[in-house]
């Protein structure tokens, strides 16, 4: 027993082989019955902006195998339920995995299953290496003081692929392995299987690569496992590092969630693929809709990337910035097949924000200098398209004439302020609502303050700074209703504010517009239980308002993390960091599975803490990130 207790310990914490990583195994919970097609709400783990992704077994009779892989290009699939499952015998007798001492977890980059018997152990390893490659690594030890006869086998489904002595082949994945003693295939798949003789002590080891090539550009690359093992262990404890350097007052659990916060980044990470230029970061891997790039997602993205990898994070930005139009447009969202981008709208403007955050985190001046021209134009653009009576305030717009388009450029998409909106046309092809909205504008100041700074950084001159003043003005003038100590938004040519309350009150603190009179008005609805204050707080509508109703609502009534975010960042601004510590107690400890081995939700149910929409999202995870770096 001795022995066998040590063998589990050296898997999981040998300091050379995981180092940090080792405190935070199943940070998520991976286990599960082997999905089937579509059905790709379970979670996964991807790397290195793959587009391939695994699971972990949930059954005894499924051990031995790494669930899947599921496939991702323009929508998700589950190639296999077990694309390699591994069966092993001894002196003849088949070894049943659910009777061994078994250890199965998920570390942040790596997958992991061991098994021990009395006479030898098994040991599986799955990382990626590449946007194409994963490897499995299959290691077996001989603890017995006699030699033993092994036959190894590992099967799995094989529909649409072409099996050889050295692997398998399709038109997308592949499978290479070492030579073996024997393969055989009919059409309910495959068995590929190697016999050694392995003396006291000796190991066993073999490793397969796996790719996965959206584009159908395979990789031809050899590897060496153990050196890729030291740079996968060396590159996440690096993240890990980076984001915890200056944090000293997390709880262990909160720690827990800042890794799960990472790992969900790193997941919903692809490499340029097709279309897609430079490496995104997809919404959520676990929503068919969702597997393209989006404009604010990236913004919002990269300003939380940036906190442990912001290599990745300015390539976020980049992959928007790629198809910024003629005019200075950038698409609502862009995919791996461009005919399918969405140029029907933008989103709210953030992008300076994003690269300020990034250079923060980087003091990369040559990015500043490279984005600075491409966010003037975008910035620009807004006034030249979004401005329907010329008053230097926009408006949410689109650039087919639909409303639907319009509520989306706004972000929320069917929040209750929009209802009464109608589209008024500015030019050729760009339309507004007629509904100049506070927080459209309060961004718009933000990014001039945002670009003088970086324009000082790239050493270009700008009046920023001054525009940025005479907007602060017409916002306060125009958008503060007093008698509901409230911003609110304006209908064009109307005498009254409209009298909804959502999130889009509280931006003019986070971007430094409100006075502090104004500020400590909006201040007491965001604490208010009867508005603002639930169980999980800051929702994005008024608990009081007659259209409330976050389980169906999306936009009327569920929190959003994001707009969280910004509600407690300008109440610190104006030096309610107390409040805002409340808050973001609150957030941590009410919102479904957040200090839990659970998914971080797309939004959740204020008043239950029910995890709303999609699972394992990107902007939710990377504003957790910056939420716990206020500890």
């Amino acid at each position: 027993m001795k022995k066998i207790f040590f063998f589990i310990l050296t898997i999981g914490v040998v300091p050379g082989a995981f180092g940090q990583r080792a405190l935070f195994p199943d940070v998520l919970d991976l286990r599960a019955d082997p999905p089937e097609g579509k059905r790709i709400e379970q979670n996964v783990f991807s790397d290195m902006g793959a587009w391939h992704a695994y699971a972990l077994p949930l059954q005894p009779k499924d051990y031995g195998a790494f669930t899947g892989p599921l496939v991702m290009d323009m929508n998700g699939r589950w190639l296999s339920d077990a694309v390699s499952r591994l069966a092993v015998a001894v002196n003849g007798q088949q070894r049943d995995f659910a009777g061994a001492k078994a250890e199965i977890h998920y570390f942040p980059g790596m997958l992991e299953q061991s098994f021990v018997w009395k006479d030898i152990s098994v040991r599986q390893q799955l990382i990626f290496v590449s946007g194409r490659e994963s490897l499995l690594h299959t290691q077996i030890r001989n603890h017995s003081t006699n030699p033993v006869q092994l036959r190894v086998a590992y099967s799995g489904r094989v529909k649409g692929m072409e099996v050889k002595n050295t692997g398998l082949e399709g038109q997308r994945f592949s499978i290479t392995w070492p030579a073996t003693d024997s393969t055989y295939a009919d059409s309910l798949g495959y068995a590929a299987v190697w016999k050694a003789s392995l003396r006291p002590g000796a190991t066993f080891d073999q490793t397969q690569r796996h790719s996965f090539a959206p584009d159908g550009h395979h990789p031809n690359n050899q590897y060496d496992f153990n050196t890729e093992l030291k740079k996968n262990a060396a590159r996440w404890n690096g993240y890990l590092s980076r984001y915890f350097a200056g944090t000293k007052r997390l709880s262990n659990d909160e720690k827990r969630l800042a890794v799960k916060g990472i790992v969900t980044l790193m997941t919903n990470w692809r490499s340029a693929s097709r279309d897609i230029l430079h490496d995104g970061v997809f919404p959520s891997v676990n929503y068919q809709g969702f597997y393209g790039v989006w404009s604010w997602d990236s913004w919002k993205q990269a300003a939380g990337i940036a906190t442990f990898f912001p290599r990745l994070a300015k390539n976020n930005i980049r992959s928007m910035f790629d198809y910024q139009d003629e005019y200075g447009m950038i698409a609502d969202c862009i995919y791996a097949d461009k005919s399918e981008n969405n140029w029907r709208d933008t989103k709210p403007p953030l992008a300076a924000w994003g690269v300020w955050e990034v250079f923060r985190a980087s003091k990369d001046t040559a990015f500043v200098r490279e984005m600075w021209p491409k966010l003037v134009r975008y910035h620009e653009w807004w006034y030249k398209h979004r401005d329907h009576d010329n008053n230097g305030l926009c408006e949410y717009g689109s650039t087919d004439g639909t409303r639907i388009a319009a509520a989306w450029e706004s972000g929320m998409d069917n929040a209750v302020r929009f209802d009464s909106a109608v589209m008024l046309k500015n030019n050729a092809a760009a339309w507004s609502l007629n509904q100049e909205s506070v927080d459209l504008n309060a961004y718009l100041y933000a990014e001039k303050v945002y670009l003088a700074r970086l324009g000082a950084v790239a050493g270009e001159r700008n009046h920023f700074t001054e525009a940025a003043l005479e907007l602060k003005r017409l916002i306060g003038d125009r958008f503060y209703d007093a008698p509901a100590g409230y911003f609110r938004d304006r209908m064009l040519g109307a005498p009254k504010h409209v009298p909804v309350d959502g999130p889009e009150g509280w931006i003019p603190l986070w971007a430094g517009i409100a006075t502090p009179a104004q500020a400590a008005a909006v201040k007491s609805k965001m604490e208010d239980a009867k508005k603002f204050n639930a169980r999980v707080p800051l929702p994005t509508l008024s608990i009081d308002h007659p259209a409330f109703d976050p389980e169906d609502g999306y936009w009327r009534g569920p929190v959003w993390l994001d707009q969280f975010a910004f509600g407690t960042e300008g109440l610190r601004r104006y030096g309610y960091r107390k409040l805002a510590a409340v808050l973001e107690t609150k957030l941590l400890t009410g919102a479904e599975g957040l200090l839990a081995d659970q998914p971080i939700y797309e939004n959740y149910h204020p008043l239950s803490g029910k995890g709303l929409n999609a699972r394992n999202f990107s902007w939710s995870a990377a504003h957790l990130l910056m939420i716990l770096k206020n500890k």
